[in-house]
């Protein structure tokens, strides 16, 4: 559903700010990955929307869609949702010599950068915002997710944020 998200906001007071919505079933859905430069250290961002859930085949579309970019080959590291693990045996038996995998911890999406992106594009560019419907929240995420891709110091504090080394 097309609920907005409600954070904090200033107001005059005794002049509550309210927020108008409707009950939507639409569904966007998203995938994305941030590649690091094994040399340079440099930092792109890849993603992709749709308006049902993500499945495994649009898992598996969506790595074949890296490995474009990156025809050497990639080390995807996964969190442990359902996708990922059924994508996996396939992306092994279909990529075996130009993917590798590793597995973040369970439970632990504060160790996932690619959690940051969503995190800043729902708490930070998109909070307190309703769209008029599916296409037009489509079309800020793009925005707001575009943004981020030109903005390497916000990526790399993604990879802070996570503790994680460059």
């Amino acid at each position: 559903m097309l609920q907005p998200l409600v954070r904090r906001t200033w107001a005059p007071r005794g002049q509550t700010p309210l927020l108008y919505n409707w009950e939507s079933h639409d569904k966007l859905s998203a995938i994305s990955a941030i590649s690091v430069s094994p040399i340079r250290h440099q930092l792109g961002l890849y993603f992709a929307l749709q308006n049902t859930n993500i499945c495994i085949d649009d898992f598996v579309l969506f790595v074949w869609q890296l490995l474009v970019h990156f025809p050497k080959g990639v080390i995807l590291v996964l969190d442990r949702w359902l996708v990922h693990r059924w994508g996996a045996r396939r992306l092994r038996r279909r990529f075996a010599k130009r993917i590798r995998l590793e597995w973040l911890p369970p439970y632990a999406p504060e160790l996932n950068p690619v959690e940051q992106v969503w995190n800043h594009s729902k708490y930070s560019d998109l909070a307190n915002y309703i769209p008029e419907d599916v296409y037009e929240l489509e079309k800020a995420v793009y925005s707001s997710i575009e943004h981020m891709r030109s903005q390497k110091s916000l990526l790399r504090s993604f990879f802070k944020k996570a503790e994680l080394d460059l």
